[in-house]
């Protein structure tokens, strides 16, 4: 056991997320351990990702299946810098960012994937790539989504399960080996895709909850002033809090002009 602790190394490590609604139910995510954030489609999944990408400035491999360069672009560009969504994507899409330049500089070593259809393969060579030109791996890997990889399992619901088992394996086998924190983005089950009430352990989809030490879902609301309110339930946590029906929750309101998450909590600032 002494042994143990001599070559844990970065092993446990959390990333520094700065989200402190999370941090009070013992939310982490922690470097050598796989991770899943569950939620309907257009719910917030990708802009927490998003953030944990950009906002932490650790080294980190992100591969975007689920979306485009210029949407993901204009929404990281947007969080780092506080401008409207809007203007920055004007900018992107006029061919002129050169105002940018330097605040996507900063973040050299954040690297983006866009292929649609990855295969592990491909993830396995990005890694490898990483490692040559940093002489590091990540910190911080995220798959978005884990149904885009592209798995060779095909068929019924039954294999499409079976291949959802396999890559969690492969993906938390992956962070043991590069002492990464592997963050895998998933999907729901039907009763609960339209993302309005809170989602419990048993409404990821295909239930893929054996291997992840950390399963977050996300549900929405509109408050009182009509702003988007996401709701963070740590259905799963190895290492904190846990509450399976979905009903204990962090809470954050979405910035609708450059797609921040705030802090809701009395005397927590603003995640910025």
């Amino acid at each position: 056991m002494t042994q143990a602790v001599d070559i844990r190394g970065e092993a446990g490590e959390p990333i520094p997320h700065g989200f402190k609604g999370l941090s009070k139910l013992d939310v982490e995510f922690r470097r050598s351990e796989f991770s899943i954030v569950a939620a309907g489609p257009g719910t917030g999944k990708s802009l927490l990702a998003a953030m944990l990408a950009t906002k932490t400035n650790v080294p980190t491999l992100y591969f975007s299946a689920d979306s485009s360069a210029a949407t993901q672009m204009a929404r990281a560009t947007s969080m780092i810098t506080g401008d409207d969504v809007k203007t920055v994507k004007g900018a992107l899409l006029g061919g002129d960012f050169s105002a940018y330049a330097d605040v996507l500089g900063a973040r050299w070593w954040t690297r983006w994937n866009y292929d649609a259809r990855p295969k592990p393969s491909d993830i396995e060579r990005d890694l490898l790539c990483f490692y040559e030109v940093y002489n590091t791996m990540p910190h911080l890997v995220v798959v978005d989504n884990l149904s885009n990889v592209d798995t060779g399992v095909v068929g019924d619901a039954e294999s499409y399960t079976f291949g959802l088992e396999g890559l969690n394996e492969y993906l938390s086998e992956m962070a043991r080996v590069t002492k990464a924190h592997v963050l895998g983005l998933h999907h729901v089950n039907g009763p609960y895709a339209d993302g309005l009430t809170p989602i419990p352990l048993s409404g990821v989809k295909g239930q893929i909850s054996r291997v992840p030490n950390l399963v977050l879902t996300i549900h929405v609301e509109v408050d009182e002033t009509g702003a988007r309110v996401l709701h963070m339930s740590p259905v799963k946590n190895r290492e904190g809090v846990a509450d399976p029906s979905g009903a204990t929750f962090a809470s954050f309101r979405l910035n609708r002009t450059n797609l921040r998450l705030e802090e809701i909590d009395e005397g927590l600032p603003v995640y910025v």
